[in-house]
């Protein structure tokens, strides 16, 4: 096989990456990391992959060392990287709400705004997002970099933190107070601006998006079929919500119906005894593995 028939992925080591290998296997990768090595392998010969952490990935994705990569949206605005955004997945290892960056200040801080951190302190992971926040709103402080532990920082250190947060018990638990938010970022799948310039890359790359965005689909609904008699059938299609409409196919007795639809997860335990309410019988909900419109 040709070297240009390989696509080099970069796989998120950190927060990301056992949620991005769950998903990646949804998708159809079957992926296994060995403690040893940050070369894992993948059930197919035309991809390699590399296990790089998630605030470089960008970097090396838009200096061609890989082709493309899962990683955050903060981190492309962090390192400023101009790579082609190939689509969003909303996944994370707590839950599938976006992850935000906030200014904090303790609870007895008497910070309450951006504005009242004119020539104070604040430490961060993300020093350059940090940094533009300040110039924009015209505030002169020392931004450091926090290598960790910035949560403890804030009571002690410096005056405030740039941290990252998806539900925010955390900064409660720390007895932080939340001032602004600066990004709100979710993970993204980049390539490459060569890379999405070859024909075979940019097929395959889209592939992944697609299976990808299928996957996470089928997460959140799930397939019900069941048996109607046509006296029950109008009444039965109405309660239904399905993609497209639901599958409706005859029997073998002329009198009943196969109806087969997917709908969202959350709605079927009102749905379910509805269903049984209008005539429907042999109701079965059965999971998905993927949803491709």
């Amino acid at each position: 096989m040709s070297s240009n028939k390989i696509l080099r992925f970069g796989l998120p080591k950190g927060s990301l990456q056992e949620a991005t290998i769950q998903k990646m296997a949804k998708a159809g990768w079957n992926i296994s990391v060995s403690s040893r090595s940050y070369i894992p392998y993948v059930d197919d010969v035309e991809m390699e992959i590399r296990l790089i952490r998630a605030q470089e990935i960008s970097r090396y994705v838009e200096h061609g060392y890989l082709d493309c990569g899962i990683t955050g949206h903060d981190w492309v605005m962090e390192n400023s990287s101009d790579v082609h955004e190939v689509g969003e997945f909303l996944f994370s290892k707590v839950s599938r709400k976006p992850a935000r960056w906030v200014l904090c200040v303790p609870e007895d801080s008497t910070v309450k705004s951006v504005k009242d951190l004119q020539g104070k302190r604040i430490a961060t992971e993300v020093v350059n997002l940090t940094k533009r926040y300040l110039k924009k709103n015209g505030v002169k402080a020392e931004v450091e970099f926090s290598w960790g532990a910035t949560e403890v920082k804030a009571h002690e250190l410096v005056d405030a933190i740039v941290e990252v947060t998806e539900t925010g018990s955390s900064l409660r638990a720390n007895k932080l107070r939340i001032v602004d938010e600066l990004l709100s970022s979710t993970p993204r799948l980049i390539a490459n601006h060569n890379a999405w310039k070859d024909k075979w890359k940019k097929q395959k790359i889209e592939t992944m998006a697609m299976l990808l965005k299928g996957a996470l689909e089928a997460e959140v609904k799930v397939g019900l079929k069941m048996n109607v008699h046509g006296t029950n059938l109008t009444a039965v299609v109405t309660l239904l919500e399905s993609l497209r409409g639901p599958t409706i196919s005859p029997l073998s007795n002329k009198d009943w119906f196969a109806v087969e639809t997917i709908i969202d997860e959350h709605v079927v335990r009102r749905l379910i005894p509805a269903l049984k309410a209008a005539g429907a019988e042999g109701i079965t909900e059965y999971p998905l593995n993927k949803v491709v419109y």
